[in-house]
């Protein structure tokens, strides 16, 4: 009969209600945004990208991350590699595996040599092989990210460090000479979890180019 119908009808949607089959979308599309984007209420996520089509997520001045970075010959000589030593102000690495999800303050770097991205960072230290930097005058760039893959940006600029450093053959042609110009920088406030390395970062052997909120110009390009 015609209730009968209308009756195991209505007990199909209860059905189906209760077991959560009749979900309007997958739990991924309600927990992403567009672009797999994390809709995480800190910050707001530009239109910009970086040359891999990591969105910016723009903060605050006084709520942003702060990184520097110094690289210095390896103190073994030989032409052996460079040490990369970072200074983090706001900013604390999440440990491998961490939730895809923006949380202030948080997250990961990658460090890039020319713009070409070498390695992804969760420490303060790092050693880069001589063979990364070979004769010539490089840029070696760091740059913070969330732990949704955006940048952190700061009045539409990501939040990044670059260091110039030279590398040339020694003039008794043996070996690689090494060496790094120096200018002065300024550096970020000290915090407990990233305290300023004893070393100053505008000690001779850096050069450093930070503008905005230790940013240079967008010249370091992610690949």
């Amino acid at each position: 009969m015609p209730w009968t119908r209308t009756l195991l009808a209505a007990s199909a949607v209860c059905v189906l209600l209760l077991t959560g089959s009749a979900a309007c979308g997958s739990g991924d599309s309600r927990d992403r945004g567009e672009g797999g984007v994390s809709p995480s209420p800190v910050g707001k996520v530009l239109d910009d990208t970086d040359d891999d089509g990591r969105h910016y997520r723009e903060v605050d001045k006084d709520e942003a991350p702060e990184v520097a970075i110094e690289v210095q010959p390896d103190p073994d000589g030989e032409g052996s590699g460079w040490d990369v030593r970072l200074t983090l102000h706001a900013f604390r690495f999440s440990p491998a595996g961490a939730e895809a999800r923006a949380v202030a303050g948080r997250g990961f770097a990658y460090l890039f040599v020319d713009g070409r991205l070498v390695t992804r960072l969760r420490a303060l230290d790092h050693r880069l092989p001589a063979d990364l930097v070979p004769r010539g005058t490089h840029q070696v760039t760091v740059r913070l990210y969330a732990d949704d893959g955006t940048v952190w940006a700061v009045d539409g600029d990501p939040v990044e460090s670059t260091a110039d450093v030279t590398a040339s053959e020694a003039e008794t042609g043996t070996g690689t000479e090494m060496k790094t110009d120096a200018e002065t920088t300024e550096v970020p406030a000290p915090t407990a979890s990233a305290p300023v390395p004893s070393a100053a970062l505008s000690a001779p052997g850096t050069r450093l180019r930070t503008g905005g909120q230790g940013s240079p110009d967008r010249g370091g390009k992610a690949s």
